[in-house]
């Protein structure tokens, strides 16, 4: 095959497409991370190969991706603290006592069943923000009840991953305020001047493809009856359950959390004075504070650390002039098709979040890119918006290597009837980024 090499110029220096530092350092990253490679590892390296392709010691790199890791130091933070929270309520009964609750209500009615699935997942994203943490102690117990009303757990793994993934898109409390502040500062850093409230009004179109693929699994694709066997597994005592000092504890900061956030729109300050509200009321003891932080570090550390190097990464490929080079190339290419310009962007990615893992570590590198291929495509700022939060959001549901996947097969596979890959991912990954990214499409050409 003969490749025809396009010349472009970077300050008198000859260029070409195949080796523009963007191209072959988001290539080798997503590679990388695909063929499961250590994920921070990963971004370093491509970041490295970014600098040197832009003819940037070394050293310079190292120094600009380590600069640029304060651009995400808050969202870090972020994570740092819920998952504090998270390992607070992990160690109460306040789980188990939602489950008490709607138990009365769901415990013979499969689809409603499902839809309280899904909710209560949201739930986990914004009001008791635990994260992925909930499922193992809420999935179990239930799986008897699933088969005896013989639901497919296809759809179960559908309507935990709607609500985990939804609420942090469209939601700004919780991971929802901690994306669309790293969306909005993103956006900012890039040229794209916008504020909270425009990231939040936007967002909520990309609830439509999300229900649209909630309904498409449970209503229509896995609607028929599926047997498993019958494994007993231990369950949750829910008519003994007291609320102790501990579980009011926890729930008092959890409700200060949630109010100071709606306040101040400060997800650390609010989780902080949370957290100290859990201590002083005996939520959480004193001699346990550390033991709850080193669990809340297990927890959500690494992907702290992933949001820091993606927002150094994206630092490196700003700092050349690699991004408008690839910018002046791609426009003649795209400009004519506003439509196909939206379905690339959306679809890149798509690939990087497959790779990473983690819609959180995407933005800042795709925004390095889409950004200014938005403004030169004259393109609005609801548009711009939506086009890189979606983005970011595509690949969350379906990657094996996701948090979202990965804790739900933890909890339908308690019995070991329910697959990785052919029950979690690729259900997942059909029902939520096939409508983010041809509904998505859709709806972006009209804003």
């Amino acid at each position: 095959m003969i490749f025809y090499k396009i010349k472009i110029y970077n300050e008198g220096k000859k260029l070409t497409l195949l080796t523009n530092p963007v191209i072959v350092s988001v290539l080798l990253m997503s590679l990388l991370c695909l063929f499961r490679f250590n994920v921070l590892l990963s971004l370093l390296i491509s970041a490295l190969v970014a600098g040197m392709l832009d003819h940037m010691p070394l050293t310079e790199s190292m120094n600009v991706l380590i600069d640029g890791m304060q651009g995400n130091l808050k969202t870090a933070l972020s994570y740092v603290i819920l998952g504090a929270i998270a390992a607070a309520i992990s160690r109460t009964h306040l789980t188990a006592y939602l489950i008490k609750i709607v138990s009365h209500f769901i415990s013979h009615k499969k689809y409603l069943l499902i839809l309280s699935i899904a909710i209560i997942s949201c739930f986990s994203q914004n009001l008791i923000p635990i994260h992925v943490a909930f499922i193992p102690l809420l999935i179990p117990p239930l799986l008897s009840l699933f088969n005896r009303l013989k639901i497919d757990r296809r759809a179960v793994a559908c309507a935990l991953t709607f609500g985990l993934t939804t609420p942090y898109m469209v939601l700004p409390v919780g991971f929802g305020l901690t994306f669309q502040d790293l969306l909005k500062d993103n956006l900012v850093k890039n040229g794209v001047n916008v504020t909270l409230n425009d990231v939040t009004h936007t967002m909520y179109f990309a609830a439509i493809c999300m229900i649209t693929g909630l309904f498409l699994a449970i209503f229509v694709f896995y609607r028929k009856p599926k047997e498993y066997k019958e494994i007993e597994l231990a369950k949750i005592d829910l008519e003994n359950l007291q609320m102790t000092r501990k579980e009011w504890g926890v729930l008092a900061g959890l409700i200060l959390t949630l109010i100071l956030q709606l306040i101040t729109m400060n997800l650390p300050l609010s989780g902080l004075l949370g957290f100290i509200l859990m201590v002083v009321l005996g939520g959480v003891k004193y001699s346990n504070v550390n033991e709850i932080f080193d669990d809340g570090l297990k927890t959500m550390g690494f992907i702290a650390f992933v949001i820091l190097v993606a927002a150094g990464y994206g630092e490196v490929l700003r700092h050349g002039g690699a991004v408008q080079e690839l910018v002046n190339f791609v426009i003649p290419w795209i400009k004519q098709s506003k439509f196909l310009a939206i379905f690339l962007m959306l679809l890149i990615g798509l690939i990087v979040t497959m790779g990473i893992g983690t819609s959180f570590g995407t933005i800042p590198i795709i925004a390095t890119l889409f950004c200014p291929i938005c403004i030169e495509l004259g393109f609005s700022i609801p548009l711009t918006i939506f086009i890189l939060g979606v983005a970011g959001a595509l690949g969350d549901a379906g990657s094996p290597a996701s948090e979202t996947t990965m804790g739900t097969t933890v909890g339908l596979n308690a019995d070991k009837q329910h697959d990785h890959i052919k029950d979690t991912c690729i259900p997942t990954f059909i029902f939520y980024n096939g409508p983010l990214l041809i509904l998505g499409s859709i709806i972006a050409m009209f804003l």
